[in-house]
C-alpha cells in the first residue's frame, strides 16, 4: 500500500498536499482519501478516482486534482464472501474475522452489492485559516441513501496505524451510477459479495514542503479521542 501523509496531519489542519490524483494513481488502483482543502472525499475504483462532495454528489476527479492524505493499493483479493442475507456494518467483522489471518496486518476491503441503506457524511471544502480536523467535522452534511446498489471500499487496518491512518474501518462508498457517494458511517447490505486483500508492506511519503514541516502533531491519548470524534469512530459503529 502505498500512503500519502498521515492521520495526524490532518487532526493538525494540513489540508494541502503536493501529490496529485495522477500521481496517485500510479501507485494503485483502488483506495480511499480526501482533496485539497478537504474539498469532499475520495473513493478509487478499477483505477478512477471520484471524487464525493458535501452535497452528497459525486464526479470523477481530474489528474492535476491533489491530496493532503490519500491510500491506494493495487487491489487483488485474495477472498470473495457472497452475502444473501442482510448484513450491518455491525456485523461485517464477525464476516472478515473468518478470513483474515491476523488483527496485526492491513486488510483492503470492497463490498459490492444492494444496500437497503447507506448513511455517509462528507465534509465541506474549508478555507483558511483551516480549523482543526475535529472543528471542520462539526460541520458535516450526512446523507442517508436507501435502497441503492453501489460499492464500500477501504481499508482495516491495526490498532498500532491509529494517527498515521484511522484504525479498524475506513470505508467509502459510491453507488453505482458513480454519482452519490460520501465516507460511510452506517450500512445494511441485503446481497452482495465481500472481497479482501491482505496487505503486508506500507510505502509511507511525508510532504516536503508546506504546513507539514512546521504544524505541531497532536500525541497520545488525543489522537484517538479526535479520529473517533472526526472520522466516527475507525471501527463498525458501537465496537
Amino acid at each position: 500500500m502505498f500512503q500519502y501523509s498521515t492521520l495526524e496531519a490532518l487532526l493538525g489542519g494540513v489540508y494541502d498536499g503536493e501529490v496529485t490524483v495522477g500521481e496517485l494513481l500510479t501507485h494503485g488502483d483502488f483506495g480511499l482519501g480526501t482533496f485539497n482543502s478537504l474539498d469532499g472525499e475520495m473513493i478509487i475504483l478499477g483505477g478512477v478516482c471520484y471524487q464525493l462532495r458535501s452535497d452528497g454528489s459525486a464526479r470523477v476527479a481530474s489528474d492535476t486534482e491533489q491530496t493532503p492524505f490519500a491510500a491506494v493499493t493495487h487491489f487483488r483479493p485474495q477472498s470473495t464472501s457472497v452475502v444473501d442475507t442482510p448484513m450491518t456494518y455491525h456485523q461485517l467483522d464477525s464476516l472478515v474475522s473468518e478470513h483474515i489471518p491476523s488483527p496485526n496486518l492491513t486488510y483492503a476491503i470492497q463490498i459490492t452489492g444492494h444496500f437497503s441503506t447507506v448513511r455517509t457524511r462528507t465534509v465541506a471544502r474549508q478555507v483558511k485559516p483551516y480549523p482543526s480536523l475535529a472543528e471542520a467535522a462539526q460541520g458535516q452534511a450526512e446523507a442517508t441513501f436507501t435502497d441503492i446498489e453501489g460499492t464500500l471500499a477501504g481499508y482495516l487496518s491495526p490498532s498500532y496505524e491509529q494517527g498515521i491512518t484511522v484504525a479498524g474501518y475506513h470505508l467509502h462508498f459510491l453507488n453505482r451510477d458513480h454519482t452519490l457517494g460520501g465516507h460511510c458511517l452506517d450500512f445494511t447490505l441485503t446481497t452482495g459479495a465481500v472481497e479482501i486483500e491482505t496487505i503486508t508492506a506500507l510505502h509511507l511519503s511525508f510532504p516536503r514542503s508546506g504546513a507539514f514541516l512546521t504544524t505541531p502533531m497532536p500525541a497520545g491519548a488525543a489522537v484517538d479521542q479526535q479520529i473517533r470524534k472526526a472520522e466516527g469512530g475507525g471501527s463498525s459503529p458501537g465496537s
